[in-house]
């Protein structure tokens, strides 16, 4: 016997929020919205590749990351911390054609600011 179901897609800036309160932020409602915000405009304006990942395990594991990271630098901006964990996660999977729009749209996102040179221990 087959019964009907409704399914609806999840609301990815409600779990990034809660997932960025669980990791310690405070500004976790704004953060949640751009990032959000900037998948969304990701997929739609970015060249369609099969290894792009917009969906909730690749946000999952940028949130995780930054919660890590957040944990390593207690006394970083959070806006700044969310935009490294985003540009480090997701710039090493884009084309070179894309780079210069996914640092346009980082830009928009995150207006003004100042990132820190990054150690990466090489």
């Amino acid at each position: 016997i087959l019964r009907p179901i409704s399914m609806m897609t999840p609301d990815m800036a409600l779990i990034a929020e809660i997932m960025l309160f669980s990791e310690g932020f405070v500004m976790a409602k704004v953060l949640s919205k751009k990032m959000t915000g900037l998948f969304d405009l990701m997929k739609e304006q970015m060249s369609k590749q099969d290894h792009y990942d917009y969906g909730l395990r690749n946000t999952k594991s940028i949130l995780v990351a930054a919660g890590a990271l957040k944990r390593a630098e207690p006394n970083m901006q959070e806006d700044i911390l969310l935009y490294r964990t985003i540009r480090d996660m997701q710039l090493p999977k884009l084309i070179a054609e894309d780079v210069p729009l996914f640092n346009a749209l980082n830009s928009d996102f995150f207006p003004g600011l100042e990132i820190p040179p990054t150690d990466y221990g090489v």
